[in-house]
């Protein structure tokens, strides 16, 4: 029988909030926002280090990255500076990816600023773009293919820092030409490619996306956010999008991360994580080891919770 894999874990996706700031428009109350998950009311409350250091207990989590929780756009240094308290007082997280918009007018003082500060090792600005796999081939483009946005992003490499990307599979075609166009900047694919449903003929064309940005060797991609809606997250849905991962990066390119507080809509921490625990066990050590830990430990170095 194949061994679980007990050794550390980074979670490498998480969120932390306190909606009392008012600093985060769509979980407030009159919050609404098309999501992939549906409805998500559930998590409309405060979710804090406490929390998070609750709801990891007895996981083998030993290190975190906070991703940014689309603070009041534009304000991405205040975030960081809160963030900041909670990683001196808690350990939680132990790095960061910030907001960053970086077709701002002052993005470049903004990269500038961000860069200057140790535990933020990424940053993320979600591109828009094709909303479906038809408009993608229709030739509708994101920021991705934007000079200015491009400008922004040439400065990344400037201040040591990797850009975490969340799109749709369907428009990974239009990001490696960006990561093309950088080779010396990592770009992290989050949630996996943001594959929402199960469908064959979803699973196919998310397949063939991930193939041709994973030949770019300036990529990692993140085993999250796999989540469907209205559905429980489950060993037999998640095996074969999980295994694919590994099987098209590598492992050494494929991290965990647990998009908590978020993907608790679906199941609890621990049980997610024995679900991976359960999946990856065919797998031979190191590689378990690389999913969990060491990807992650090497991308976002977060320093131990503790």
């Amino acid at each position: 029988m194949p061994d679980l894999y007990e050794g550390p874990i980074v979670d490498a996706h998480h969120h932390v909030w306190d909606l009392s700031l008012g600093r985060h428009p769509w979980l407030a109350p009159e919050g609404r926002v098309a999501h992939r998950y549906g409805d998500y009311e559930a998590i409309k409350h405060d979710y804090l280090p406490s929390d998070y250091l609750r709801d990891i207990a007895g996981t083998g989590i030993v290190a975190s990255v906070y991703m940014e929780a689309e603070w009041t756009p534009g304000d991405g240094l205040a975030e960081v500076a809160l963030i900041e308290r909670y990683r001196e007082s808690s350990g939680v997280p132990g790095s960061m990816v910030s907001q960053a918009r970086l077709d701002a007018a002052d993005a470049a003082a903004d990269l500038a600023a961000l860069g200057a500060v140790p535990a933020v090792k990424s940053v993320r600005h979600k591109p828009g773009g094709a909303t479906s796999p038809v408009e993608a081939s229709d030739g509708v483009r994101s920021l991705l293919s934007d000079d200015t946005w491009r400008e922004g992003y040439a400065l990344l490499g400037d201040h040591g820092l990797h850009f975490d990307l969340q799109t749709p599979w369907w428009n990974l075609g239009e990001a490696r030409r960006l990561v093309d166009d950088f080779p010396d900047t990592t770009l992290i694919v989050d949630h996996a490619g943001v594959l929402a449903d199960r469908d064959p003929e979803t699973l196919a064309g998310w397949r063939a996306a991930l193939e041709h940005i994973a030949d770019a060797p300036n990529v990692v991609i993140k085993a999250s956010g796999l989540c469907v809606a209205g559905t429980p997250w489950t060993v037999e849905a998640n095996r074969g999008p999980i295994l694919d991962l590994v099987r098209i990066f590598g492992a050494e390119r494929v991290m965990f991360g647990s998009n908590f507080p978020v993907d608790g809509m679906f199941t609890t921490l621990p049980a997610l994580i024995d679900g991976y625990r359960t999946i990856l066990a065919e797998l031979d050590p190191a590689a378990q080891r690389s999913v969990f830990h060491d990807t992650a430990q090497r991308v976002y170095a977060p320093l131990p919770i503790g």
